[in-house]
C-alpha cells in the first residue's frame, strides 16, 4: 500500500493539473484506508496482550504462588490490583475500538487528522499505564519480601554481624538492576510492537498535512 500511494504522488507531481483534484481524493483515500488498518492492529494486539497475560496468570498462579501472596501479605492487594488492572485494560480496548470505529467512517482530512492525534495520545497513555502498573506491582513485590520473606529476613540478620552496610549496597543494587532489566524488556516490547504503529500514524498524519482540501 506504500508503494502505491508513493506512486499516486509521483503521477500527481508529475501532471498536476489534469490530476490534481483525482490524486488528492485517491492519495486521501489511501491513508485514510491505511490508517483505519492501522488502528484495526493497535486494537487486535492489545486484545492479544490481554489473553496473553490472562493466560499466563491462569498457568503460572498455584497453591505456592498464592502461599507466598499470603505469606508477603500483599494476596488481597493483588486481587484488588488485578480487578482494577483488568478494568483499566478494558477500557482501554473499548478506546481503541472507538478510535477505528471513528477513523474507518471519517469523510473528510480534518477528522482524519484529529483522530489520528487522539487514537496516538490514547496509545501512548496505554504505554505509560502498563509500565507504571509494572513498577508499582514490582515496588510491592520488592518491599513485602524483604519485610516478610523468612529466608531473605535470616540473610539480613547474619549480615548485620559482618558488613550491614556493603550487603546493603549489594541488595539495592541486585534489585535496580532487576528492575532495570525487567522494565527495559516491557519498553522495548511496547517500543517494538506499538512504537512501530505510531509512527507510521504519525507518518500518515504528515501527509495529510501537505494536502490541500
Amino acid at each position: 500500500m506504500t508503494e502505491e500511494l508513493d506512486l499516486l504522488k509521483k503521477a500527481w507531481k508529475n501532471d498536476a493539473h489534469v490530476y490534481e483534484q483525482v490524486t488528492e481524493n485517491q492519495i486521501y483515500k489511501m491513508i485514510h484506508k491505511r490508517s483505519s488498518s492501522i488502528v484495526k492492529w493497535i486494537l487486535m494486539i492489545s486484545i492479544a496482550e490481554l489473553i496473553l497475560w490472562a493466560g499466563i496468570s491462569l498457568f503460572t498462579v498455584d497453591d505456592n504462588y498464592l502461599k507466598t501472596l499470603e505469606m508477603y501479605h500483599i494476596a488481597t492487594l493483588f486481587k484488588i490490583l488485578g480487578v482494577v488492572n483488568y478494568i483499566i485494560v478494558f477500557i482501554f480496548i473499548f478506546i481503541f475500538y472507538k478510535n477505528f470505529k471513528t477513523i474507518s467512517t471519517t469523510d473528510t482530512v480534518k477528522k482524519l487528522m484529529s483522530s489520528i492525534i487522539k487514537t496516538r495520545k490514547t496509545v501512548q497513555y496505554y504505554i505509560w499505564y502498563n509500565l507504571a502498573m509494572f513498577a508499582v506491582i514490582f515496588i510491592i513485590v520488592v518491599i513485602s519480601q524483604i519485610t516478610y520473606d523468612p529466608n531473605i529476613n535470616s540473610v539480613f540478620e547474619n549480615a548485620k554481624d559482618s558488613n550491614p552496610q556493603a550487603f546493603w549496597i549489594v541488595i539495592g543494587l541486585t534489585y535496580f538492576v532487576l528492575f532495570a532489566v525487567t522494565f527495559g524488556l516491557f519498553w522495548l516490547f511496547y517500543r517494538l510492537i506499538y512504537g512501530f504503529l505510531m509512527r507510521r500514524l504519525h507518518k500518515n498524519y504528515e501527509e495529510l498535512k501537505k494536502m490541500d482540501f
